[in-house]
């Protein structure tokens, strides 16, 4: 069963005669790895409040079509029922973080849902651990750093068990090493829990590693969802004007100058392996 499936939407805010997403079909499965990647304004925030319900019911435009979380028709389905299927993570955490402690904010969503008191600690404790949260657990939201403030933000939506969670330019604040730290904590929390993650991110060379699949979206359409592989080496990938991998430069330029002719490689280590039998 597909977790996420677009069919044919459209859409677009109000006020606006272009559309933000056109033609939109797209179907996504469980325990992937998934890049969202496309140019500024191609439609990549647009189609991620698609799927937690803000677009078509807090962001108000035309539509038609439809969109289908794990069964469950965004526009007839509560948010607050949507939130235990997906969790979205923004790009700046501190403004989705409202207790006023750590703790608090991670049983917070818990708490309105009407989780037993049992269940809440038990989950607590998981993302906790999960997470590596444990020292700043007393401390306010504005008093942790923005990597911490990204730890609590996914904790807060993991709890609620979600199948998948999206991340919006998880790390647009964070220096690499903390980038580094919060891709490759989604990885584990990817594998650990076997959901689906998609992530909308510029920092190619830190997360191409760890993705299993791509789309590419452009002017508010998908042109391409496949593997990582099969994408790279795809000429719309190579047409987009998008941040691309060291890795995919050098390969790319040897391609142009006729000194390689395979396929582009995703890894470091593979490129590396490849250029050594070049010299």
């Amino acid at each position: 069963m597909n977790l996420i499936k677009f069919s044919n939407f459209y859409y677009r805010y109000k006020g606006n005669e272009e559309y933000a997403l056109k033609d939109i079909n797209l179907e996504i499965t469980n325990n992937k790895f998934i890049l969202l990647a496309g140019e500024t304004g191609s439609g990549k925030t647009s189609l991620i409040r698609c799927m937690n319900g803000l677009i078509p019911q807090f962001y108000s435009g035309y539509y038609k079509g439809a969109v289908v979380i794990n069964g469950k028709d965004t526009n007839k389905t509560p948010i607050s029922e949507l939130s235990t299927e997906i969790g979205i993570v923004f790009q700046n955490p501190e403004n989705q973080l409202v207790a006023m402690n750590v703790e608090h904010e991670i049983v917070f969503g818990m708490e309105n849902l009407g989780f037993p008191k049992e269940k809440i600690h038990q989950k607590m404790e998981e993302v906790i651990r999960l997470t590596e949260i444990e020292k700043i657990l007393n401390k306010a939201p504005f008093e942790i750093s923005g990597g911490e403030q990204q730890r609590v933000a996914i904790a807060s939506v993991l709890v609620l068990d979600p199948k998948i969670i999206i991340l919006d330019e998880p790390t647009a604040n964070l220096d690499p090493l903390f980038a580094n730290k919060i891709l490759q904590l989604l990885k584990k929390i990817q594998k650990e829990r076997n959901i689906t993650i998609i992530i909308s991110e510029h920092r190619m060379d830190l997360i191409f590693p760890l993705i299993d699949e791509i789309i590419l979206i452009d002017k508010g359409e998908i042109i391409s969802h496949d593997s990582k592989l099969n994408v790279v080496n795809s000429l719309e990938f190579k047409n987009l004007q998008i941040n691309k991998p060291r890795i995919y430069s050098i390969f790319n330029e040897l391609k142009q100058r006729k000194l390689y002719n395979d396929e582009i490689p995703f890894s470091i280590e593979k490129g590396i392996q490849l250029l050594k039998t070049l010299i």
